[in-house]
């Protein structure tokens, strides 16, 4: 299944079991030699929710969250019967989400709407060992080639937002990968490269830690709409393009949660 190009497979551990999810993750997601996938997410039972999720970058990392695999997981559930209500609870490592799906004519979910809840600034929590509160537009030396001006949010999982021009010509490989790992994240970092088209539209590019880049990135989007509104570039509300297409997000003031809108495909089913 993808999100607007942000590909996984998906598993349902309801009736399965994976014994090293990590294992395969990197094995199944291999282009070349495997399914071909940004990584593993598996569908399981919950004690307190709907239901839960693991997920597994490229690489076999632990992922907290993914916006994208969220919705996927949504429609999953609710075309394949394992539910037929249309707001649904989701156990994650960065915690409960909920989950309100939009059916279509065929009675199939046709987007999602994921509460993403408050995003979470303090440097300390995100985490980055930039000495301050929080990190708002602020200039970091990655090396001698690779300068940025960054904001740091964190969604359940690290972001690092960089306001640019100029996206598609990036060598993303080359500088994605300083980023990720540079000493300032101890959990490495997800980033994100934005062009700020309007006051209510962004364009971006992701580099996504495990996975390299991607056509798209939920909670980098998040992280991205909340970013250009601290930076006073944006209104709450915006759609950003993406590679893989386009997603809604909106940061309320009435209850500071982020809430992402997008849709979610399935491509293809198959037993390994």
């Amino acid at each position: 299944m993808h999100g607007i190009g942000n590909d996984y497979i998906y598993v349902n551990c309801f009736e399965e079991q994976i014994e090293n999810p990590a294992e395969f993750a990197i094995l199944w997601s291999d282009r070349h030699k495997g399914i071909g996938s940004d990584g593993l997410v598996m569908i399981m039972p919950s004690t307190d929710c709907d239901f839960r999720m693991r997920m597994f970058n490229a690489d076999g990392s632990e992922s907290e969250m993914c916006g994208n695999a969220s919705r996927c997981i949504g429609k999953f559930v609710y075309d394949k019967g394992l539910t037929d209500k249309t707001e649904v609870t989701l156990e994650t490592l960065a915690g409960v989400k909920i989950l309100k799906l939009s059916l279509g004519a065929d009675k199939l979910v046709e987007s999602v709407t994921v509460d993403m809840g408050e995003p979470i600034l303090e440097s300390g929590l995100i985490p980055t060992t930039i000495k301050k509160t929080n990190v708002i537009n602020e200039p970091v030396d990655f090396n001698s080639e690779i300068q940025y001006n960054i904001t740091c949010v964190s969604m359940g999982n690290p972001h690092a937002v960089i306001f640019t021009t100029g996206i598609e010509k990036l060598d993303l490989p080359k500088i994605g990968t300083v980023i990720e790992n540079a000493a300032i994240f101890p959990r490495r970092t997800n980033t994100e490269f934005i062009e700020v088209l309007s006051k209510d539209r962004l364009k971006m590019r992701v580099w996504e830690r495990g996975s390299g880049e991607t056509m798209a990135c939920g909670t980098g989007a998040c992280a991205s709409a909340v970013a250009a509104v601290l930076n006073n570039l944006t209104e709450r509300k915006v759609t950003i393009e993406l590679l893989g297409g386009e997603l809604t997000i909106e940061w309320k003031e009435a209850d500071n949660h982020v809430y992402l809108t997008g849709g979610a495909t399935t491509v293809f089913e198959g037993v390994i």
